[in-house]
């Protein structure tokens, strides 16, 4: 079924049906009720490629995400689903480019080829090319996660600076003075990804505040991973008491590694971070962490990016969240000595 058989059915011409399916000209309401009613008994839905042709808009999202490591975490997982489920509530598909710089081929054709209305950028870096290329271009992007500068563009960031500031100093309210710091892969720290970056700054800053002794260690994103990394932190210093962590995909690890040294938790041993919240909540006993509020910064990153594409010349703007801390059960009092 095509325009010329609405067309013939409706009385009109094939030009008028497509400009009662495309709103470019205005058409009667008679007409166009004529039109949907003939449209309604043949059940007829343009292709994607006749609206994109008719309206300019192909109604798809990029979201430009490359793979922080070999594999994709749960916490990313969950950024993904929240920014297609948001998309398609605007009646928009995603398209996912496994892009890391503006040279990557898959980004080229996304922007060259015309393929998305806009995007939404992921895994973000101090110093992010993708983000000064689309700039540039002046194509409509969002970003999750900031830039060192991100004055004047479109983002929703989480504020890690402030948040592992805040692990730290509740840590610290407990009476802990030796903790160690588990972030993300050390790849990703020479690559500049911001949420290692300024959640290291904050880290060290809150200690210092604090006089805290502390380590600092970067980890792989898997479970074996962080069950070494726990190794190292008690064979460097066997007083540490705590721990705060960036790496949700360690987490089970860490939590073996202390089980293994014979450090019960909470009672020898406090362990909190910034992971997702249903994250937190799949190991024993609950992390009590900053929850990640990866569907509402999925959601909003969208919900920018649809006001950008249809208001163009809108002013930029851009959500900072900084969620609490939740306690649960990972966090005690600072025991008076460390087991042996």
């Amino acid at each position: 079924m095509n325009i010329g058989e609405i067309a013939r059915r409706a009385g009109v011409s094939r030009s008028t049906v497509s400009y009662a399916l495309s709103g470019k000209r205005p058409v009667s309401d008679e007409t166009r009720r004529k039109i949907q009613d003939v449209i309604d008994e043949l059940g007829y839905r343009p292709n994607a490629s006749a609206r994109a042709l008719a309206n300019g808009r192909t109604s798809t999202i990029g979201l430009v995400f490359p793979p922080a490591g070999n594999h994709y975490t749960g916490m990313q997982l969950d950024f993904i689903g929240s920014v297609v489920e948001a998309a398609a509530a605007h009646d928009y598909d995603v398209l996912l480019s496994p892009s890391g710089v503006d040279s990557d081929r898959s980004f080229q054709r996304l922007l060259g080829e015309r393929r998305v209305d806009g995007a939404i950028l992921m895994e973000i870096r101090l110093e992010d090319d993708r983000v000064d290329h689309l700039a540039a271009l002046d194509f409509p992007s969002v970003a999750i996660g900031r830039t060192a500068h991100p004055e004047g563009g479109w983002w929703v960031g989480l504020d890690h600076t402030a948040l592992a500031a805040a692990c730290v100093h509740h840590l610290a309210d407990l009476g802990h003075r030796r903790v160690a710091f588990v972030n993300r892969p050390e790849q990703l720290l020479r690559a500049g990804y911001e949420s290692a970056h300024r959640g290291l700054d904050g880290f060290t800053k809150a200690a210092a505040e604090r006089g805290l002794t502390v380590r600092t260690y970067c980890c792989g994103d898997d479970a074996a991973s962080g069950q070494a990394c726990l190794e190292r932190i008690l064979h460097d210093d066997p007083a540490t008491t705590a721990l705060v962590t960036l790496n949700e995909a360690a987490l089970g690890g860490l939590y073996r590694g202390l089980a293994q040294a014979g450090r019960h938790v909470p009672r020898d041993f406090s362990v909190t971070g910034v992971v997702a919240g249903r994250w937190a909540e799949t190991v024993t006993p609950q992390l009590t962490a900053a929850d990640v509020p990866a569907e509402e910064m999925g959601h909003r990153a969208v919900d920018l990016l649809i006001e950008r594409l249809d208001h163009p010349g809108a002013p930029p703007r851009h959500h900072l969240l900084a969620p609490p801390i939740s306690l649960r059960a990972s966090t005690g009092p600072a025991g008076s000595t460390p087991p042996a």
